[in-house]
Order: structure tokens, then sequence, then C-alpha cells
């Protein structure tokens, strides 16, 4: 891919941020999903302007992304973000099954901003700290009974 094609692509995620920070949805990040060289959706940080706190620049787009093309599977496409993804739209990148991100600035830039995600970062290399997050497995039968459905369910899709 030319050089001229990705800046294009990393100004169109740019622009997107701006929109999103300057009407107050969001703090400055924004991310577009690109297949076959073609801008599939954008996406800007959304958090203030609904209170969902996923609602990232990169989970916005790769919804967008998504529904545009009618499958939860985004193997092809390619994503630019204005910040290295955090560690929830990283997942949510991989279970997309998008191979190439392209990324403006890096976590440590935006965390003097403060947006750190570096403590979730640690947790998931060291494990849960307990004063952040306490978390109960509770022997339920039931919930073990949904994967016995599941795994007998004929017309079961996988994702």
């Amino acid at each position: 891919m030319s050089e001229h094609l990705m800046e294009y692509f990393m100004d169109a995620a740019v622009k997107e941020a701006q929109k999103g920070m300057r009407n107050n949805e969001g703090g400055p990040f924004g991310a577009v999903i690109v297949k076959d060289d073609t801008i599939i959706s954008k996406g800007h940080n959304e958090v203030l302007g609904t209170n969902d706190p996923s609602a990232h620049a990169e989970i916005v787009a790769i919804r967008k992304a998504s529904a545009a093309l009618e499958d939860f599977d985004l193997s092809g496409c390619e994503l630019y973000a204005t910040t290295m993804p955090c560690p929830m739209c990283l997942s949510a990148i991989m279970w997309a099954r998008i191979g190439k991100i392209y990324y403006g600035t890096s976590t440590e830039d935006v965390a003097s901003l403060g947006f750190d995600d570096g403590d979730i970062y640690a947790m998931l290399r060291e494990g849960v700290d307990t004063s952040v997050l306490s978390e109960v497995k509770i022997e339920c039968e039931n919930c073990y009974e949904l994967f016995d459905e599941w795994s007998k369910k004929p017309d079961k899709r996988m994702y």
C-alpha cells in the first residue's frame, strides 16, 4: 500500500476524532476501517455523548463495519486509529479478525492527557488487582447446562 494512501486513511481517522471531540461526544480518538483500499466505516469516541464506556472509536467503527458488510468477520480489513488501541479495543479487533492496525500515537502519549490504560495492561500481564476488581466464581449448574445446550445446537454458528 502506498504511503500516500496510508496518510489519507490516517487523516480520515484524525478528522473523525476532531468531529467527536469538538462536539463533546468523547476524547481525541478516531478510527476508520478499510477493506480493499476503501473506507468501510468511521468511528470516533462517543463515551461522553452516549454514556457508554465501551463506545471507543475502534468499537464504534467495528460496529459500523460489521453492519455495512453484514458480517462479524472483518478478515481482510485494516484499522487506522489515532492512538494505539486500548486492551478492550485490541480484544474487539482480534474478535473481529482484523489483520492489521495502524496508529498515530502511543499509549504513553495519551497517558500524558489522563487516558492511562497502563494499569489494565499490567493486570492482563500480572493478574487482576483485587483492590480494583473483585472476581468471584459461583458454582452454577445452569451455566454448565447452557454449554451443554450450545454444544448440541444443530444450527449454531461459531464466531
